[in-house]
C-alpha cells in the first residue's frame, strides 16, 4: 500500500488545521509550537476537539447485521465548535505536568518493592532469584510453547543482560570481589520496574501475599497485576506518550470494596476501570505506604484541578475515569 500523506509545512500544517475548523488567535505562537512539538505528537491531544459522526452499526464480514450489534462512533476531520489550537496545547501542557509527578511517585515506589522482593527472596536464598524451586510452576517449570522455555528462564536472560551492561560501581565492585551471582540484594539494584514486576509475578503466593499485606492488599495475585499495570503507566510516562485518557487495555484486578472502600466507584463502571485516574489511585494508595509523610497526594490534587476549562467541547476529568465526586475521595 502506498503512503497517501505529504510532507507539509509548518504554515500549511496549520492552514489545514484553521480550514478543518480550529481557531488560531495567535498565528506566530501556533507556528512556534509546531516546530518544538511538533503535528503528530499534538494530534494526540486534538483527536479529542474532532466531531464524531452518529453512531454506526459495524457489519460483519459477510455485510450483515450481527445479532448483537456494535456501534461506533467514528472521527471525522473537522474540530467541534469552540476549539481552539491553545486548548489542545493546554491539555498538552497538563498531560506533560501529569506524567511528570507520576513518574515522582513510581520512583519512590520502586525502589521500595526491590527492597521488599530481595528482602522476601533472599531470606529464603541469597541467590534466590536463580532457584526454580522458590517459584510457582506456571513460571518455572511449564515451557512456552513457542519458545520451548520457562518464563524463568526468559527472565534470567533479561537479568543477565541488564547486569553484562550495566556501569554501576557497585556491580563492577561486587564482581571483581565475589565474583557473579549477585546477591539478591545487590542484583536488584539494576532492575527496571518490567523486570521486577515480572519476577513479582512469578513468586509463590506465600511470598506475594506476604509483601501484598504490607500494602493493604491481602491477595498477592491481585498485586501482582497492580504492579505489572504501573509498569505500563511508567513505561507511557517515560515515553513522553498520552496519558491523561489513554485506553489501558490491561486492567488491574482490584480488591472487594469490603477490604479497600476507595475501589467502590471502580467496581461497576467499566470506562474508569480502563482508564488512568484508577492508576493513579493505586498509586497513591502504595505511596501512603511507601512515604506516608509525602505531599504527592496533595501535588496531584493540584494538578487535577487544574485541567483546562473545556467543558464547552465536552472534555474533563471523567475522560481519565475520574468519578463526580473524586475530590471527597481522594
Amino acid at each position: 500500500m502506498s503512503y497517501p500523506k505529504h510532507w507539509k509545512s509548518y504554515a500549511d500544517q496549520l492552514e489545514q488545521l484553521i480550514a478543518r475548523g480550529m481557531a488560531v488567535t495567535d498565528r506566530a505562537r501556533a507556528l512556534d509550537y509546531l516546530e518544538r512539538i511538533g503535528y503528530y505528537r499534538l494530534s494526540g491531544y486534538w483527536f479529542a476537539f474532532r466531531e464524531r459522526s452518529g453512531p454506526l452499526c459495524l457489519l460483519d464480514e459477510h455485510g450483515r447485521r450481527p445479532k448483537k450489534a456494535v456501534e461506533e462512533r467514528i472521527a471525522l476531520d473537522t474540530f467541534r465548535a469552540g476549539t481552539t489550537f491553545q486548548s489542545a496545547v493546554d491539555l498538552y501542557v497538563f498531560d506533560k505536568q501529569l506524567r511528570l509527578l507520576v513518574m515522582d511517585a513510581l520512583e519512590r515506589i520502586e525502589v521500595a518493592l526491590r527492597v521488599d522482593v530481595s528482602h522476601t527472596l533472599g531470606q529464603l536464598d541469597r541467590f534466590a532469584y536463580l532457584q526454580p524451586g522458590l517459584f510457582h510452576d506456571d513460571f518455572s517449570v511449564k515451557l512456552d510453547k513457542d519458545s520451548g522455555i520457562t518464563r524463568h528462564h526468559e527472565w534470567l536472560g533479561k537479568h543477565a543482560q541488564l547486569i553484562a551492561r550495566s556501569k554501576e560501581e557497585f556491580v563492577r565492585h561486587n564482581k571483581a570481589k565475589y565474583g557473579l551471582p549477585l546477591a539478591i540484594w545487590v542484583a536488584c539494584e539494576v532492575w527496571d520496574f518490567g523486570t521486577l514486576s515480572t519476577l513479582f509475578n512469578g513468586m509463590r503466593e506465600t511470598e506475594q501475599d506476604a509483601i501484598a499485606s504490607q500494602y493493604g492488599v491481602a491477595n498477592g495475585r491481585v498485586f501482582a497485576t497492580w504492579l505489572r499495570s504501573l509498569n505500563y503507566l511508567r513505561n507511557v510516562c517515560a515515553h513522553h506518550s498520552r496519558l491523561w485518557n489513554r485506553n489501558i487495555v490491561d486492567q488491574p484486578r482490584l480488591p472487594s470494596s469490603a477490604d479497600l472502600t476507595w475501589v467502590r466507584p471502580f467496581e461497576t463502571d467499566m470506562h474508569a476501570r480502563a482508564r488512568c485516574f484508577l492508576l493513579l489511585k493505586i498509586t497513591q494508595h502504595l505511596l501512603s505506604v511507601v512515604n506516608p509523610r509525602s505531599n504527592w497526594s496533595v501535588r496531584m490534587k493540584t494538578q487535577l484541578l487544574a485541567f483546562p476549562q473545556l467543558s464547552h467541547v465536552g472534555l474533563n476529568l471523567a475522560g481519565m475515569g475520574a468519578p463526580d465526586d473524586w475530590e471527597t475521595g481522594w
